[in-house]
């Protein structure tokens, strides 16, 4: 059998952590190989390895049969080895072949040549059906387009590998699609992939195969088509998975939030949320379907504070706080779980503990005349930790930045969860998490509800809003397009709306 890649026995330790144990990938050409595990399972850790980022501390690899020592990422690029991070690495004020040529510029008497650089962008992309622009800035499209560039940026530098890590987590449900279609020409024309995810049904419509990795150690390898997606599930957490989200019927009471003829406007400058009236009351999950950037971001930024309203006004237990500031709000029982968790979740170089201190480090016990009050801090962080199954090196004492995504986001869960809030708003609580997080934190939100709290859930994850909320608002190009009980509507019916299309609102 002929592997393109072959990891061997692959060890890499970190201070307090060892990320991978003795793990073992074989590629072979022409395939999509899937490397499936939980959020910090040591699955960036070991592709990281593969394209030299990091040397592994035992163990070999092979590239075309031949032992090699990969020392830095040119040598992997020299390789033909190729690696499409989860954040990009794009400069935003620059074009696309501007980006693609960086650091291999094309130079015509010592001149840059982006002529011919733009000329084999424009071929490559049609190629493989890409249908990028050379010429557009970065800064003006989409994210699904960004990631094209990631993988434009490999084929122009001649990848026969391609490593991408959660290609899928920032994409609409079209561009998961799309990206289908395009590993599939990839893998057409000869190139072998790879890609790191913990999302089982991508794997079932794009792998052929798939390792398993969980808490560093190889699980195994398996065929995606004579598997199903709750084996692979098992592999991967250890313990069987539900799928079903198990709650009871929700029982609301008085309403807590309420938002008149609310219109919002976008970083743009053009409304973004227009006209919208909504009530969500104790003791249920009220979830927000729509594709992104359809006005979700500007309603919970109204909510929170974070952008003032144009026109109409945001109720909060009987109180207009359409003004309050943002701290205040945080002070009257509004928790915040972000969309973005490296823009508004966390202070990256902060440690988990100042972090999880963020809302409270001004209050008792964790303050007293100005002085921080350390041991209550670790404390409270130790308890967000244990409770969240917070996966880190050094536990409080790791900097936030070395967490992997997953385990940032269940942080700042914890802490928002922790404060006790009347109002909870969750934004895309699950990107990134693994199912078994996601259970867990499905039942956190649930127990919210029951414990008569609100629950405000926007995600673009529809079969998450069917599961979870009692009641979901539809919202399209900024405007409300109806509310349906959970109970009694289903994807197809979402999907309609958050395409525009009206529903007769049932009260």
């Amino acid at each position: 059998m002929e592997y393109v890649v072959e990891m061997l026995n692959i060890r890499k330790e970190f201070p307090g952590i060892v990320a991978n144990d003795d793990i073992t990938l074989q590629l072979k050409k022409g395939e999509i190989h899937a490397l499936l595990g939980e959020n910090g399972a040591g699955k960036s850790t070991l592709m990281s390895i593969l394209f030299g980022m990091y040397q592994p501390d035992r163990g070999s690899i092979k590239v075309n049969g031949e032992e090699t020592k990969i020392s830095n990422p040119n040598i992997a690029n020299r390789l033909g080895i190729g690696m499409v991070h989860q954040h990009f690495k794009l400069v935003s004020n620059f074009t696309v072949t501007e980006n693609i040529m960086l650091g291999n510029e094309t130079t015509k008497w010592f001149t840059l040549d982006s002529k011919t650089a733009g000329k084999r962008v424009a071929e490559l992309s049609k190629k493989y059906g890409l249908n990028v622009d050379p010429h557009a800035k970065i800064q003006d499209i989409s994210v699904g387009m960004q990631q094209r560039v990631e993988i434009l940026k490999m084929l122009y530098r001649n990848a026969n590998v391609l490593i991408l890590d959660e290609p899928t987590a920032v994409l609409t449900p079209q561009e998961i699609e799309e990206l289908g279609k395009i590993l599939k020409n990839l893998i057409a024309e000869g190139k072998s992939i790879i890609i790191i995810t913990h999302k089982l049904k991508e794997i079932k419509a794009m792998a052929d195969r798939c390792t398993v990795i969980r808490r560093g150690k190889t699980i195994g390898t398996v065929n995606v088509a004579e598997t199903t997606t709750e084996k692979m599930a098992e592999m991967m957490v250890g313990r069987k998975v539900s799928f079903k989200v198990e709650k009871k019927q929700a029982n609301p009471g008085e309403v807590v939030l309420t938002l008149n003829n609310l219109s919002v406007k976008n970083s743009k400058g053009i409304l973004g949320l227009k006209d919208v009236s909504l009530e969500v009351k104790k003791g249920e999950i009220l979830g927000i379907a729509g594709v992104d950037g359809n006005g979700q971001s500007e309603l919970v930024e109204s909510i929170t504070g974070l952008k003032h309203a144009e026109t109409g006004s945001v109720i909060y237990e009987g109180e207009d706080i359409t003004k309050t500031p943002v701290k205040a709000r945080v002070a009257k029982g509004i928790a915040h779980i972000p969309e973005d968790r490296h823009k508004h979740g966390l202070v990256l170089d902060y440690t988990i503990q100042e972090n999880m201190a963020l809302h409270v480090y001004h209050k008792k016990p964790f303050s007293k005349r100005g002085l921080l009050n350390f041991k209550a801090m670790k404390e409270h962080a130790d308890k967000i930790i244990k409770s969240f199954d917070v996966r880190s090196g050094q536990g409080g004492d790791s900097i936030s930045r070395s967490l992997s995504g997953g385990n940032q986001q269940k942080a700042i869960i914890g802490r928002e969860i922790e404060l006790d809030p009347t109002l909870l708003i969750a934004v895309q609580p699950t990107r990134g998490l693994d199912v078994g997080s996601i259970e867990y934190i499905h039942k956190r939100l649930i127990e919210q509800r029951d414990n008569g709290k609100a629950v405000l859930l926007v995600s673009l994850e529809l079969d998450e809003i069917l599961n979870v909320s009692d009641r979901i608002a539809v919202v399209n190009n900024g405007q409300l397009v109806g509310i349906v009980n959970a109970s009694e509507t289903n994807e197809n019916e979402i999907g309609l709306m958050m395409a525009g299309v009206e529903k007769e609102v049932k009260e």
